[in-house]
């Protein structure tokens, strides 16, 4: 170290030299009296150490060891998927915008760069966005008058959850009117429209009635074979173009792309509904071309034909009608064949001892793969004995019990327990259990090792 020359101020009468040498003694004395005491501090923490050590102590086993996590082990543990869920980006999006509505009598223009915008603001959920899914349904908001009616939704709902846990899709209930005047089969409608707002991540939103259920928890909605479409329907085209008949589709259960074109779409689908000025003459003209319906009034699956008939090159393009599986199938043709399908995949388990393997229920998707090539000869859709993959009980109305009057009361009530315990057992299989009898809501049985060998 080289020192500064000493000032008017310091004892001038000590030689510069002599100066020099006495500073770096003491500085070297200080070095080693504190290195000496270094030393002896480590021998000192060394002994105490040996000392207090059990080497000859076996582990204890038998007492639980907590591990301890530190920040982001506790980040990780509280992300979903690998999604960030406890932070927002401080950078502005459409969520800022005052003017950005979720109601459906107000558009939205520009949504697919106001998407693109916020997963790149939120990275954690770019990862498989291409196919992620909401399932969002819902029931009236008031509780139901036919006496079994909650209990039944509640039915309903639960099999949706379970399907959605087990595919790991996410699943929106609502109970609430988002707009008032659109009510009945027009209320679906507000809250797909708020869906796709309040959930930019998910590509996209799938509707299913209430009185729907999922009758095949291991299908998986072949979303690959949509890739050109942004709106699927169960239907035939035949029947919407050269029959004009409103039977030609159903709109109690549908996939709808989160984009812009699916937002312009459900304004025009929705200006035909109970809250336009024009809903009586709507009604009107969807009866002069659909004759073979019944009612005056506008409805949405007629007016969903009336698009698809009307302007093809503007929507109809983007429209997938699915008709070679129970995309929604038809509640009177199903269940009376799930007895007979139920047979067929046991007989086909007890072939295939891979397929009785007990597993967690997570890894429920590698099983379903497995399953596959028995059921190449099974067919799809009506007079098939492949599960069908969605039940759905149109016309039984099972929350106002004013059923409709093709059917009994008795039917429909019996072929609703019988289409959510077979869905049932399918679940329960996981946990140990199964329902020994479809028809009976309220017994199951413990599963033996094996089953069904």
């Amino acid at each position: 170290m080289v020192f500064p020359d000493v000032s008017p101020y310091e004892n001038s009468r000590i030689p510069k030299s002599l100066g020099r040498c006495k500073l770096s003694s003491f500085v070297s004395d200080v070095v080693m009296f504190f290195g000496g005491a270094l030393v002896a501090l480590l021998l000192v923490w060394s002994l105490w150490s040996f000392a207090n050590s059990n080497p000859s102590a076996a582990p204890n086993f038998s007492k639980a060891t907590t591990p301890s996590y530190g920040a982001t082990s506790l980040d990780n543990a509280a992300s979903a998927g690998g999604f960030d869920l406890r932070h927002d980006q401080p950078e502005l999006t459409f969520y800022d915008d005052p003017k950005m509505s979720y109601s459906v009598e107000n558009p939205v223009k520009n949504w697919d760069e106001k998407r693109r915008r916020w997963l790149e603001h939120h990275r954690s959920f770019t990862n498989g966005a291409s196919e992620r899914v909401l399932l969002v349904t819902g029931s009236q908001p008031s509780p139901c008058r036919n006496p079994d009616g909650d209990h039944l939704l509640l039915r309903f709902f639960k099999n949706k959850v379970d399907y959605c846990r087990r595919h790991g899709y996410e699943i929106f209930y609502n109970n609430v009117l988002l707009n008032p005047k659109m009510f009945t089969f027009w209320a679906k409608y507000p809250v797909v429209r708020a869906a796709m707002v309040a959930h930019p991540e998910a590509e996209w939103i799938w509707w299913v009635d209430s009185d729907a259920a999922i009758t095949d928890m291991d299908f998986k909605l072949p979303l690959k074979r949509y890739k050109d479409h942004n709106l699927v329907v169960h239907g035939w085209a035949d029947m919407i173009y050269e029959k004009k008949s409103w039977t030609g589709l159903n709109a109690g259960v549908f996939l709808i792309r989160n984009c812009q074109w699916s937002m312009d779409f459900l304004d025009k689908w929705a200006s035909m509904g109970p809250q336009s000025p024009d809903y009586d003459k709507w009604g009107e003209i969807q009866r002069s071309i659909f004759r073979d319906k019944l009612f005056p009034e506008s409805d949405d699956q007629t007016a969903l034909a009336y698009l698809i008939l009307t302007e093809k090159e503007r929507w109809a393009d983007k429209i997938y009608t699915e008709g070679e599986y129970y995309f929604e199938g038809y509640w009177h043709e199903i269940v009376g064949t799930l007895d007979h399908i139920n047979d067929r995949y046991v007989q086909i388990e007890k072939r295939a001892r891979r397929l009785r393997r007990r597993h967690a229920e997570k890894v429920s998707e590698s099983y379903s793969q497995m399953m596959e090539p028995y059921l190449k000869g099974a067919g799809n859709g009506r007079g098939s004995w492949r599960r069908p993959f969605i039940t759905h009980f149109t016309g039984c109305q099972p929350c106002s019990g004013k059923y409709n009057q093709l059917y009994s009361g008795d039917s429909c009530s019996e072929g609703m327990q019988k289409a959510l315990n077979f869905a049932d057992n399918q679940v329960l299989r996981n946990f140990g259990y199964i329902h020994p009898d479809i028809r009976n809501s309220s017994i199951v049985t413990p599963l033996p090792f094996d089953f069904p060998s």
